[in-house]
């Protein structure tokens, strides 16, 4: 199965997530920045990763996303929410939709990853009581997500992706 494994990546989370998927697929596989991926003709698995940007894909990835067109597509993720948050989930909601509708959504993956340092002090310098603003819990948030991705996480992400390999090479476990 040839597959294109294309990330948009900001911290470098989302790059970590992709090398780790990229080895699931092995040498029928290509692994690009978002922004020297080819076209995906030819491909029979397209895994496009991004960074949650504003409840969804950042734009380089929505772009991509937008312009694929009759593909097995697996999306996958990091954000600095907790990947078990509503506010995951609807992410990965609202970038499956950017999905045409040629399109087969065959998997997705999650995970936390640190926010960019220039966000953070962005955050700091927001009123007391702004709902992005720094205080102790969000401190504590941030200084957990900066953890990730981990090994757990890698792995998380390997097992999904051989499991959607395997259901789409008519291998059952």
């Amino acid at each position: 199965m040839k597959t294109l494994v294309v990330y948009s990546s900001l911290t470098g989370n989302t790059k970590q997530v992709a090398e780790a998927i990229h080895e699931v697929f092995g040498q029928k596989a290509s692994l690009f920045p978002v922004e020297q991926a080819p076209v995906a003709d030819g491909y029979d698995l397209v895994v496009v990763g991004f960074w949650v940007d504003r409840g969804a894909a950042d734009k380089k990835a929505q772009a991509y996303i937008t312009g694929l067109h009759d593909k097995k597509v697996a999306l996958f993720a990091t954000l600095g929410a907790n990947p078990e948050s509503e506010h995951a989930r609807k992410s990965m909601d609202n970038t499956s939709v950017l999905l045409a509708d040629d399109n087969q959504l065959v998997g997705s993956f999650i995970c936390q990853g640190k926010v960019d340092p220039k966000l953070i002090e962005q955050f700091k310098q927001l009123p007391e009581g702004h709902p992005h603003g720094m205080n102790a819990e969000r401190r504590a948030r941030h200084d957990e997500t900066s953890k990730h991705p981990n090994a757990a996480d890698l792995a998380n992400a390997k097992d999904v992706f051989r499991a959607i390999q395997q259901k789409l090479q008519g291998v059952t476990l």
